[in-house]
């Protein structure tokens, strides 16, 4: 399933994020879910899949303690990935505001739906 006409990849935690993440998007951005924890075996197949070599990754975790082990996990096999941090007052991604992701992600160059640049 891999869409080489997309050139940014954000990988997120679970399917709530990505919900979460696509409707603050205006950029093409394919958001991959981890559903958690991966092996690194598990990381190399999504590189080969996605071709994310070839692509701006960026990496968008919880706040919490298996939010930042995939953070390392990520930055092993692909030292090259942007990292967006949330609030750990928000400590999931899924629960943080939308102007708080926005914010986040537009800081990154991503493009996102100003709407959720308000306050």
């Amino acid at each position: 399933m891999e869409q080489t006409d997309i050139e940014k990849v954000i990988i997120v935690e679970g399917k709530s994020d990505k919900k979460k993440i696509e409707t603050l998007l205006r950029d093409a951005v394919e958001i991959i879910c981890t559903n958690g924890t991966v092996s690194a075996e598990k990381i190399e197949e999504l590189v080969d899949e996605f071709g994310l070599d070839n692509k701006e990754v960026y990496i968008l975790a919880d706040a919490d303690y298996a939010g930042e082990k995939l953070r390392k996990q990520f930055q092993r096999e692909l030292p090259n990935a942007k990292h967006i941090y949330i609030d750990k007052v928000y400590r999931e991604v899924a629960t943080t505001p939308e102007y708080q992701l926005a914010t986040a992600l537009l800081s990154k160059n991503i493009n996102v739906d100003p709407k959720y640049l308000i306050k």
